[in-house]
């Protein structure tokens, strides 16, 4: 095995396609999907632990958590394959209990589940064309009965058991509420559906017997033992304190300084005229939950709605409003309110409410909040800060600041903090952003966007451009290590600019493909590069021309980078090896295996190699390479890694840590990875390796 052993400290982000991807273990700790992970979040101590997904995942498609709390099961495809694997939290670290993944039944995937009131059964809803629910006597891997929900293959969305019967089950779907019970080795539906069909989003129990269901058209319906008994609608109408929130940015120009003509950021008027004061619209209720006084709801974009029961009537009336705020540091800060909420869940105690959104977002409001509001909306806040909602294409690290950078098609550039686990600035933009570089000092980063590149400072509370560039898309760009440098790629060019200057000193001319990276040697003399070409190229900065050259036409190659000495450029492309190239010649190929090397990053030691691969994992290995397959895989992400960053940060021992002496500094190497299909994730790795005691960490950044 590799001398290199990671695990798991931190990660930020959320996994909102998942179904059902947010609940409490207990009244401090939630569970949420983030990368391939499941993340077990203190939301007071702000410590988290993890839960790994499965070898070589492609998603995670569901989650479900025991009524006992004991338990979580996690849906996914592996290799195109479906299987559920049960978790036991009780245990320290949390361990497989059981897999189901070998089924005598065609599925594609499940896509629902929910444990019975005891723990021991599990429903799972396998998705279209099958629609077959199965009913697992879990512990035995026994399937108890099965029956195919829907002969039209509708879609259907949440499966449930009654919060006492083992036997009484709940089935929504588009055109579908169904009641079933088990006996006797079969499910069979109990109700009779009445009046039009209509597309069930969500339900929730209420009691034994009767259960809130809500519908794409913004309808409520109460169903008890399957005949119905109250029915409302909601309707959206603008929020009179959105509209106040904007009217006091208007009127308050000694808070907010408003843009000039030229400026992106929409007047107040427009912002009015887009919305309208009347904007009516019926609202889809994706999600609902229980509690002991009645429900809450999800009642369209940027809005829950809490439903309380009336006193001597099974009939339920709105009690409060609850809204996502309105960001003013966005953009467009009506746009802030216009995600919509795909999961609620309540506290064991009741006394906080968490939601997740379709931009990734997780929100939370303390109850007792609510009561203050008096007819006022109450508003959500942020369980941590705002993240990534559109793919990450950027990331960058800096040497002499704990920071991470990156930029997204969500148009906003984010700087992390990898020390504090916060984010410290974001800003949002007009147009796009693909890359971005990160000046050694922490103080300036280069931005790509759709128009132009931009050179930006970082101030404590922005970030302000201030030297523009008529290069358009640039995917690739990097500083100097000394900073008095930097390179960005346009196409097939690559052109080098002075941070003293700021002018484009010269320009690399040379590739007949696409550059997709670039890397600087350790003492800025020389810029290596490869493309979809199949060339690597080492550049003379002094002459500008190539010192060396490697050319493979049958490889398009996505990542190189360099040995700290200078002397080994290694290279990973589309041809399954990975590649030591010296003097214009391959030293040696290693073969990757069953998997695609994406990118590539050595230690500042030069003993260990960190590449991410096609299927989303990071593979750790000595250097000098070993012949035999001798690495360890870990599973960040379930897709591609496209970026792989590392950061040095040099401070004292870290307590009850091995370290050579009380007064040795712990090198700590920080390792970044992005994936554009895992919207915002940090994860956060430490290792060990044998070459000295001190202690190392590996923070991989997925990017979504």
């Amino acid at each position: 095995m590799s001398a290199v052993v990671a695990q798991s400290l931190h990660a930020f982000g959320l996994r909102s396609h998942v179904a059902n991807n947010i609940f409490f273990f207990d009244e401090q700790i939630i569970i949420f999907p983030s990368g391939n992970y499941c993340v077990k979040y203190n939301m007071d101590q702000k410590w988290q632990k993890f839960i790994p997904g499965s070898d070589k995942s492609q998603a995670m498609l569901a989650l479900s958590i025991s009524p006992n709390r004991r338990y979580l099961a996690i849906s996914e495809l592996v290799q195109e394959k479906p299987i559920i694997t049960i978790y036991e939290l009780s245990a320290i670290p949390c361990r497989k209990r059981k897999v189901l993944s070998n089924f005598d039944f065609p599925v594609q995937r499940f896509t629902s589940m929910a444990f019975s009131p005891d723990s021991k059964y599990l429903l799972a809803q396998s998705s279209p064309p099958e629609s077959n629910l199965v009913y697992w006597l879990w512990e035995k891997q026994k399937v108890m009965a099965m029956i195919k929900t829907d002969a039209q293959n509708n879609t259907v969305y949440q499966v449930s058991f009654s919060p006492q019967d083992n036997t009484q089950v709940c089935v929504t779907g588009n055109g579908m509420f169904k009641l079933l019970r088990f006996a006797e080795g079969t499910l069979k539906q109990t109700n009779f559906q009445r009046g039009e069909p209509q597309n069930y989003l969500a339900h929730t129990w209420v009691s034994d017997d009767k259960i809130v269901v809500g519908t794409d058209t913004g309808r409520l319906f109460l169903f008890e033992s399957g005949d119905q008994r109250w029915e409302t609608s909601i309707m959206v109408k603008e929020s009179t304190s959105v509209l106040k929130n904007l009217e006091m940015m208007h009127e308050s120009e000694s808070l907010i300084e408003f843009p000039t003509l030229s400026s992106p950021v929409p007047s107040f008027e427009q912002i009015l005229e887009t919305n309208g004061h009347s904007q009516q619209s019926m609202p889809q209720v994706f999600a609902i939950a229980s509690y002991s006084k009645g429900f809450a709801c999800s009642a369209g974009p940027g809005r829950v709605l809490l439903f309380e029961k009336m006193e001597e009537k099974d009939f339920y009336h709105e009690s409060r409003e609850i809204r996502i705020p309105v960001d003013l540091q966005s953009n467009d800060p009506s746009q802030s309110d216009k995600q919509d909420i795909l999961c609620l869940c309540f506290s064991p105690s009741e006394e906080t409410l968490l939601v997740s959104t379709s931009k990734n977002q997780l929100y939370s409001i303390t109850m007792s909040l609510t009561e203050i509001s008096k007819g006022e909306p109450a508003h959500f806040e942020y369980l941590m800060y705002p993240l990534h909602s559109a793919p990450i294409t950027g990331l960058a690290t800096c040497i002499r600041k704990p920071l991470i950078a990156t930029c997204s098609l969500d148009r906003s550039i984010r700087i992390w903090n990898y020390e504090s686990n916060t984010l410290e600035l974001y800003k949002e933009y007009q147009e796009e952003a693909y890359t971005i570089s990160l000046h050694p000092s922490g103080h300036f980063i280069v931005v790509g966007f759709a128009d132009k590149l931009r050179l930006m400072n970082l101030l404590i509370d922005d970030i302000r451009s201030f030297k523009e560039y008529s290069i358009r898309g640039c995917k690739e760009s990097a500083f100097s290590n000394g900073g008095h440098l930097f390179a960005a790629v346009n196409g097939n060019v690559i052109h080098l600019f002075t941070t003293t200057s700021l002018e484009n000193i010269t320009n690399l001319k040379g590739h007949t493909g696409k550059i997709r990276s670039i890397v600087w040697n350790a003492d800025d003399s020389k810029l290596i590069s490869c493309g979809t070409d199949g060339a690597v190229y080492e550049w003379n900065l002094s002459t500008g021309r190539r010192e060396t050259e490697c050319v493979l036409k049958s490889c398009s190659y996505n990542c190189v980078t360099v040995s700290p000495d200078g002397k080994i450029i290694f290279a990973v492309g589309s041809d399954h090896t990975l590649k030591e190239i010296a003097d214009s010649s391959v030293l040696r190929e290693i073969p990757t295996f069953d998997v695609v090397y994406t990118a590539i990053v050595v230690s500042h030691s030069g003993r260990m190699i960190f590449v991410g691969t096609s299927v989303g994992t990071i593979r750790a290995m000595k250097y000098p390479l070993p012949l035999p397959k001798e690495f360890n895989d870990y599973q960040a992400h379930g897709g591609p890694i496209t970026k792989v960053r590392e950061s040095p940060l040099f401070r004292g021992p870290v307590p009850n840590q091995l370290s050579v002496g009380p007064f040795d500094p712990v090198p700590t190497y920080f390792l970044y990875s992005i994936n554009p299909q895992c919207l915002s994730c940090l994860l956060t790795y430490s290792y060990s390796h044998p070459f000295n005691r001190h202690l190392s960490a590996i923070n991989i950044l997925c990017l979504t």
